[in-house]
């Protein structure tokens, strides 16, 4: 992969972890469906970047405040790099409240930067299956098959999440790139 095809790579990951603070709502919020009308008739990428740190601050929410600390233990410990930590929280955070996506969607980002692709993806499958809105999870998604080399796959999900947020940075040149490698040609 050539230089630029690595720092797109890197921006598309860095989407992928982005890191809010929790307070009170989750995936059901009625504000949801018009953030999600603003951002996809967004004209630009600062537009669209205001509608969807405002959806990612409705999807870090819960209600319950316990379920709220875990979310904070396990974004402080994603933050350090104590990945393990993160993880336990993240899990006991799930199976507190197994209807919260974004619970699921931490849990995954970690299980892929601790290199575990099939759980990280079977926890994106869950994340999906309670918001098929989610951006976040399917840009993971699209990390997880472009790393496992399933570029078909990986372009694949990088369109369904441009569908949603057509703003994100780098996907439209990483599909390119990813249909260029389908076909066998460099990229």
């Amino acid at each position: 992969m050539k230089t630029a095809g690595i720092r797109v790579r890197m921006l598309l990951v860095s989407a992928f972890i982005l890191i809010a603070g929790p307070t009170e709502a989750d995936q059901r919020d009625a504000k949801l469906p018009p953030l999600f009308s603003e951002l996809a008739a967004s004209n630009d990428f600062d537009e669209a970047d205001r509608a969807a740190s405002r959806i990612w601050e409705i999807w870090l929410r819960h209600d319950d405040a316990e379920v709220a600390r875990f979310m904070t233990i396990g974004i402080s410990a994603m933050n350090q790099r104590n990945l393990e930590v993160a993880y336990n929280a993240f899990d006991h955070l799930v199976g507190m409240a197994p209807d919260f996506a974004e619970g699921w969607n931490k849990r995954a980002t970690v299980n892929f930067m601790l290199d575990r692709f099939d759980a990280s993806m079977r926890d994106i499958e869950r994340t999906l299956a309670l918001e098929p809105r989610h951006f976040g999870a399917l840009s993971g998604m699209g990390l997880i098959f472009d790393t496992t080399g399933n570029p078909g796959a990986a372009a694949d999900a990088w369109e369904k999440a441009l569908s949603v947020h057509p703003h994100i940075q780098g996907a439209r040149q990483r599909i390119k790139d990813l249909r260029r490698q389908q076909r066998g040609r460099p990229i």
